[in-house]
């Protein structure tokens, strides 16, 4: 689809995507304008229609498009000259985001995890859990776990359970890594965790001893599966046993995405290392880390880094970020009860849907509707509604919602009532179909 209103305005059209960008292009395939303005939680093309942001670039703007409060702080800090790219040289601007994450986040949970500042991506966050947590052990293997998804650079990829996206790598070889069952991968009933057990117990199970355990609390690309508690403990004790490392990726269920700072808050575990990215910088802005407790921090200097880590606009954002959502609980008490909402509307909406089932955690929700047809289906009428929405899941089955946190509460109504009609409406119209076929 291209559009050709204004074409004086490349802005105005889609075909120098088509024609220059590769193919490797995804969202914007299901999303065939172009986006020329963004203000909380809403995106708008360049004909001027607005659509509710139900995406938030992948739950990289939890605080939605804009933030006026850390827009002033990164405008102030460009014009006063501040230093931009510093490698990883002391700024300013990393002092201030050290002290104010120690401070708020850090210290109130008893953790004394030193940060890495990686490579700006989530997937080097990864890379760099792996890496070290392969010199602290000595070992090479890494646990991951069915429907995990973690990157898709080399290292990360061999994590991430995804078939299509472990196509990308061609012939070339994902090793080093186990893929064992996570929580209720084969139903409600089945204790996976004791089959981990058993495996790991096992000498001739073929299973190497593993230099860590590498998992989501909930899986984001793969259907929104919500460990419980329980199963999270048990893998860290597994992990202390094998004398294995635990880490969280946390890039994005974290930054208050399923209700605490971290989606393991009041789990009740101290996980060795975890990767953080997405919304981290608060604005959207590329950065990414590594916490690391100081006992594993091992590295020689520069043996992992990235041109990129030291993204001193990013520092500005984050800390204001940290400010103003985390000097208090006031923040999280607003998003348990958006999360409320959105379990209540989601649970309607997947009654509507034959066999639907809500999935997730706080505001990291979405419905299995049973096939990535049907679900397709849905967010394509939810954007012709003006909705940006996606999906997840092993065949794309999961409607997703990644609304920003700090969406107004109307606002959040009025995208869910989106969904629930375009639910309604394709399932009435595949029920009637169906009716038709069978006549």
């Amino acid at each position: 689809m291209t559009t050709t209103t204004n074409a004086a305005d490349p802005s105005a059209t889609t075909d120098i995507f088509a024609r220059r960008e590769s193919e490797a292009r995804s969202y914007c395939r299901g999303f065939p304008v172009t986006f020329v303005k963004a203000r909380g939680a809403r995106l708008f093309d360049s004909e001027g229609r607005g659509y509710i942001d139900f995406l938030a670039g992948c739950s990289s703007l939890n605080y939605g498009h804009n933030d006026p409060d850390m827009k002033r702080a990164l405008v102030d800090h460009i014009t006063g000259d501040g230093v931009a790219h510093g490698l990883d040289m002391h700024t300013d601007a990393k002092a201030k985001f050290l002290e104010t994450f120690e401070r708020l986040i850090l210290k109130p949970r008893g953790m004394d995890h030193r940060v890495q500042f990686t490579g700006p991506t989530g997937a080097n966050a990864v890379e760099a859990a792996m890496k070290l947590a392969r010199k602290v052990t000595g070992r090479r293997n890494i646990i991951s776990f069915t429907n995990g998804f973690h990157g898709v650079t080399a290292g990360a990829l061999s994590c991430t359970g995804n078939s299509h996206h472990r196509g990308g790598a061609g012939s070339g070889p994902l090793c080093g890594t186990s893929r064992m069952p996570f929580d209720k991968a084969f139903g409600d009933d089945i204790d996976t965790l004791h089959q981990i057990e058993v495996m790991l117990d096992n000498p001739s199970s073929g299973i190497d001893a593993p230099a860590a355990f590498l998992l989501e609390v909930v899986q984001g690309e793969g259907g929104l599966n919500a460990a419980s508690m329980e199963w999270v403990q048990g893998i860290e004790k597994l992990a202390r046993k094998h004398g294995a490392l635990l880490i969280v990726d946390d890039i994005q269920a974290g930054v208050g995405r399923t209700g605490g700072f971290f989606s393991f808050d009041k789990m009740g575990i101290n996980p060795d290392l975890v990767p953080m990215a997405k919304s981290l910088s608060g604005m959207g802005l590329p950065f990414a880390c590594l916490l690391v407790r100081p006992k594993h921090d091992i590295w020689t200097p520069a043996e992992h880094n990235g041109t990129f880590r030291g993204n001193n606009h990013a520092f500005v954002t984050a800390t204001v970020a940290l400010e103003k959502f985390w000097s208090d609980d006031s923040f999280a008490t607003d998003v348990a009860e958006k999360a409320l909402l959105l379990e209540r509307r989601l649970q309607r909406i997947a009654k509507i849907v034959p066999g639907g089932r809500l999935k997730g955690r706080g505001m990291m929700r979405g419905v299995d509707v049973g096939s990535g047809e049907l679900a397709s289906e849905i967010c394509g009428e939810c954007f012709r509604n003006g909705l940006i929405i996606e999906t997840s899941g092993a065949h794309g089955e999961v409607v997703k919602v990644l609304a920003p946190l700090t969406i107004d509460t109307a606002l959040f109504r009025e995208g869910l009532d989106i969904v629930e009609a375009a639910a309604a409406k394709i399932v009435a119209r595949e029920t009637e179909a169906a009716e038709m076929a069978a006549a």
